[in-house]
């Protein structure tokens, strides 16, 4: 694989496999990451209403299962169930420790455990993921630059492990989005990576709108990797090498958001996801064309697939 990879970042009620589909057929990245599942809750009576997050019936790319939680024997358990086929679809498994969301971080999951006292707790979730793993698949782990203020303690502490991959997006936990990302403060940890764990391919996140940026961004500081999120939402061709969005009009983005639709529907016969999340794509197909604005709020007054598509039909 040529340097970089691209990755389209996990993200919550977006990235799932519809989407991911969707992505892939305007320009395809190199990895796709699913959105954040929690294994306490699959390893539950509410298992069968999650596990569609883990679907991958429309993928035709290379899909990572992204998962968080508190108890490493599930962990364990659905790394297990991953690797050996009984959760389809998945050629490895990442570690959720980036997500900064208030809910979360007080429930001391995902990105608060970069705080040093639950260092030791990280630790028994990355090494009850790799006994679940047992070498079949790899193991990646996405973070950010610390919890208050950047420690580069942490990301030491993760590449002792040895994961394939370690993708950082460039702010603390404290930042949430609300300052530019830091992508200079990637430089010390590719060098702990060269001193603890060579092999492991560092990911540069956090601001990166399209090929063209990340690549610039790769070449400036050395990484491995590019994995683009929010940028998606302003292009989703952003993985193509020349600008195509940018030149595409009224029918074609509308086509697209159809096709979006469409593929929802066929995907989730027996409502296996609800309607009303799939809304918010509405701002990236409907978008940079007369009349937008008005069509967009049409959409997002309305309650059903059927009814969306009779909207952006007439």
């Amino acid at each position: 694989m040529s340097k970089p990879f691209f990755v389209l970042a996990p993200m919550d009620d977006v990235t799932d496999t519809v989407f991911r589909r969707v992505v892939d057929d305007c320009a395809s990245a190199d990895y796709y990451v699913t959105e954040f599942v929690n294994v306490d809750g699959l390893c539950s009576a509410g298992r069968e209403r999650i596990l569609p997050k883990l679907s991958t019936q429309q993928d035709k790319g290379t899909v990572i299962a992204q998962i968080w939680g508190k108890k490493p024997e599930n962990f364990e358990t659905i790394a297990r169930e991953i690797a050996d086929g009984t959760i389809q679809g998945f050629s490895g498994v990442d570690i959720n420790f980036g997500c900064p969301d208030k809910a979360v971080v007080k429930n001391e999951c995902c990105s608060a455990m970069q705080q040093p006292h639950l260092r030791e707790q990280a630790g028994e979730l990355i090494q009850a993921t790799l006994d679940g793993l047992g070498g079949r698949l790899p193991l990646t782990l996405k973070t950010r630059l610390g919890f208050k203020d950047i420690d580069y303690t942490w990301h030491e502490f993760l590449l002792s492990f040895k994961p394939m991959m370690l993708t950082v997006h460039v702010r603390t936990t404290k930042q949430m989005s609300k300052v530019p990302a830091k992508w200079e403060a990637i430089l010390p940890i590719l060098e702990l990576r060269d001193k603890i764990s060579p092999e492991t391919k560092i990911v540069l996140n956090g601001d990166i709108v399209d090929r063209k940026h990340g690549e610039e961004l790769a070449e400036k500081y050395g990484v491995d990797g590019i994995m683009i999120g929010r940028g998606i939402f302003h292009n989703p061709y952003c993985f193509e090498e020349k600008d195509i969005w940018s030149e595409m009009g009224r029918e074609e983005r509308i086509e697209l958001f159809k096709k979006h639709l469409e593929l929802f529907e066929n995907t989730y016969k027996n409502g296996e996801r609800k309607f009303n999340p799939l809304k918010k794509f509405a701002k990236i197909y409907i978008s940079d064309f007369p009349g937008a604005s008005e069509l967009r709020d049409k959409v997002m007054h309305t309650n059903s697939v059927e009814g969306a598509l009779e909207v952006i039909n007439t």
